[in-house]
């Protein structure tokens, strides 16, 4: 498959500019906005410790937008309802098909509407929890217990979650564990350092998975 670097090469979709994480836009009403240090952070990150040179100022893309197919990872999350239009639908199928990943991340709230959305874009998939042994838990840092709990919300296990198309993972879901309030700034929520690290540790192994494979 073209190399999906976000890391570390140009992305083969035609994009002058390989190096950008774009942030999903989406109607019906939840609050995509949300987490709005979480991302910067994570490329800040990323930049340091993956020896990548992404851009620091991520855009927000429209799910139906042409310009969806210039970033070879978009991130999701928000705590409420998602509705995603026959035209977003295509255009999302058509995007992660392509090559494009999408990162989920349920900021809680969101794990029923994201759930009867994605079988829109793909009604014959089933999202499957990923066991620890996945290499998304194996890239440059290690989680051998699989997704670390990071947030904690009903005292339900953390989970992650992946849509596979024709063998190959191209939606990433973290489920009660809330990846990005790790990422955050640290006032924000408070957690401490070793459960930030840990979160952006996780998203870094996201991002270097999604950008080689």
């Amino acid at each position: 498959m073209k190399p999906l670097v976000f890391l570390f090469f140009i992305f083969s979709f035609g994009a002058t500019n390989g190096q950008d994480v774009a942030i999903l836009k989406y109607n019906g009403g939840g609050d995509w906005y949300a987490n709005p240090t979480a991302i910067p952070n994570l490329i800040n990150f990323a930049n340091k410790n993956l020896n990548t040179s992404i851009s620091k100022n991520p855009q927000s893309i429209a799910v139906n937008s042409v310009e969806i197919f210039n970033f070879p990872l978009v991130f999701m999350t928000g705590h409420g309802n998602v509705v995603f239009s026959d035209e977003e639908v295509i255009n999302l199928r058509k995007y992660l098909i392509s090559g494009g990943f999408l990162h989920i991340s349920d900021n809680y709230g969101l794990n029923q509407y994201i759930q009867r959305e994605l079988k829109k874009v793909f009604p014959e998939l089933e999202l499957t929890e990923i066991p620890s042994t996945h290499p998304i838990y194996n890239q440059t840092f290690k989680f051998s217990d699989g997704m670390p709990k990071i947030h904690e919300h009903d005292n339900k296990k953390a989970q992650g979650f992946g849509l596979f198309y024709e063998g190959r993972l191209l939606v990433f879901y973290d489920y009660e564990t809330d990846l990005s309030d790790g990422w955050e700034d640290q006032i924000v929520h408070k957690n401490p350092r070793e459960v930030r690290e840990k979160a952006l540790k996780m998203g870094a192994n996201i991002i270097e998975y999604a950008f080689t494979n």
